[in-house]
């Protein structure tokens, strides 16, 4: 009898959070929803945080799950209860597995291609966060719990300081070995090429045959539109897109897909 009680006193406890957190939860028409998960009250009673926690951080491994595969719609941060989460996946060994999982998988992918010989087999790579890192800077701005600020984050990129991430230079090389011409295609804009190349040359990057940033024509447009409008160009020129590589969906979908493309994960910003 008293673990049956036990239970029904745990489920009414967790829908009670539930039903507090979401009604708590206001959106103003300019907002995109966001997925959260629990809040706690001050009087929660002791015992059942362990229960808690575990709901939040499985909750958040769910979140993440879904933000990876695509299944969550826009979204301005991330769960603010997810904080520590995310930031203990990041800043240990579950992110660096997941990049080199999906850095390796490219390798094997990139050795296989039998490839023309005539300079048109392009491999197309991100920066952000895909070849360049900024965990840095997220690391002073929340981990993804702060609204994006622009002009903070310029003031990082104009620094040149973003260290490579390892697994994508590895590929980086491998990719360029094979014989493919690599365009770096980015939704920086054209007054950061000059910080860009400085960054991406002192993480290692060199040797790439085009780097497409936005320019005035392109500001304000989506990345998918952007970054698809610059693919299709790609293919009217003549160029095979053989692989594509990068850390949002926005980065691979679109017009003008490659034949295989690889997603890098990332659990802090969502760019549409």
């Amino acid at each position: 009898m008293m673990s049956i009680m036990g239970f029904f006193f745990r489920l009414f406890i967790l829908f009670g959070l539930c039903s507090l957190a979401f009604s708590n939860e206001a959106l103003g028409s300019n907002e995109f929803p966001r997925p959260l998960i629990v809040q706690y009250p001050d009087n929660i009673i002791e015992t059942r945080l362990t229960e808690l926690d575990e709901e939040v951080k499985l909750q958040c491994t769910s979140w993440r799950f879904s933000v990876e595969a695509n299944n969550i719609g826009p979204w301005k941060t991330i769960p603010r209860e997810c904080l520590e989460y995310v930031k203990d996946y990041l800043m240990g060994r579950g992110y660096k597995m997941d990049l080199e999982r999906a850095s390796n998988e490219a390798k094997v992918y990139a050795n296989t291609v039998q490839l023309i010989g005539d300079g048109k087999d392009v491999w197309i790579f991100d920066i952000d966060d895909t070849l360049l890192s900024n965990l840095p800077y997220y690391q002073e701005h929340g981990y993804g719990t702060e609204i994006f600020d622009p002009v903070e984050f310029d003031k990082w990129v104009e620094k040149a300081m973003a260290p490579a991430i390892e697994p994508s230079l590895k590929l980086y090389e491998e990719v360029l070995k094979s014989g493919f011409k690599i365009f770096l295609l980015t939704g920086r804009y054209e007054n950061k090429r000059a910080a860009t190349i400085d960054n991406l040359i002192n993480a290692g990057f060199q040797n790439w045959d085009k780097l497409i940033l936005r320019d005035a024509e392109d500001h304000g447009k989506l990345a998918i539109i952007y970054k698809s409008e610059k693919r299709n160009d790609m293919v009217k020129n003549g160029f095979r897109i053989l692989g594509n590589s990068g850390d949002q969906w926005s980065d691979i979908l679109g017009s003008s897909m490659s034949t295989r493309s690889f997603k890098l994960p990332n659990p802090m910003y969502y760019i549409p």
